[in-house]
């Protein structure tokens, strides 16, 4: 079984689907026990098939490349001690000794009473083309970002040029954002293009853009359940 961010049963997989290799997954993070979940994409991000392994804080460090284990170890250590957001850019070694590049933004994991149990979020895996994109390809995208004005494009767009995503991972992760926070696509990317349009030149790092992407999500969420409940 997979599920969302909200604990609610959800099949992700369905969500990710398209025949690529995903670039996109989900995990969890629960403090008293030190109990880790990883979806299926960030298991094969990892190099394991679906459901063959059981992360723990000792294996997730371990796929961490050697130059950056400790920044994550201490990243690790500053959830555990203060309970808050996160989010980290970083490269992991998988199974088979390939080096990936990954985004990884986590939100606080709360009870139904409202305590600070652990952390959840997702993956994004950013690793490099074998080549760099030439400048007039990336012209080329701002120039069609900027002619469509639909919010889903735009939303899209964005998150391409940020995480260094593909058209189809971009388009997943929107999903995968969209069925997290039980609202349409649309909805949420309208909600990410308000954000982002609002924050203007004082979004200076990818950091403040991760932080902006997840309260983007709560905000579509909360509008619709406002709108549910008039």
């Amino acid at each position: 079984m997979t599920w969302n961010l909200d604990g609610q049963a959800a099949d992700v997989e369905q969500a990710l689907a398209g025949g690529a290799p995903q670039r996109v997954g989900s995990f969890r993070f629960y403090f008293e026990d030190q109990r880790w979940e990883w979806s299926d994409q960030v298991q094969q991000m990892h190099g394991y098939e679906p459901g063959s392994v059981t992360p723990t804080t000792e294996l997730v460090l371990s796929h961490k490349h050697p130059d950056d284990r400790g920044q994550v170890a201490a990243t690790i250590d500053d959830i555990l001690h203060n309970r808050k957001a996160f989010s980290t850019r970083h490269r992991i070694v998988d199974k088979a000794g390939k080096e990936h590049h990954v985004v990884v933004v986590g939100d606080r994991l709360c009870d139904d009473d409202g305590a600070v149990i652990g952390t959840h979020g997702f993956y994004v895996d950013v690793t490099p083309a074998d080549h760099e994109m030439p400048d007039e390809v990336v012209t080329a995208k701002l120039a069609e970002i900027a002619e469509n004005r639909a919010a889903i494009e735009q939303a899209k767009g964005m998150l391409m040029l940020v995480y260094d995503l593909d058209d189809a991972a971009a388009f997943n992760l929107l999903k995968w954002l969209s069925q997290d926070a039980n609202v349409k696509l649309r909805r949420l990317a309208e909600q990410i293009r308000s954000e982002f349009r609002a924050a203007g030149p004082s979004l200076t790092s990818q950091a403040e853009f991760d932080q902006l992407l997840l309260a983007a999500r709560d905000r579509a969420r909360r509008s619709v359940g406002a709108t549910k409940t008039r």
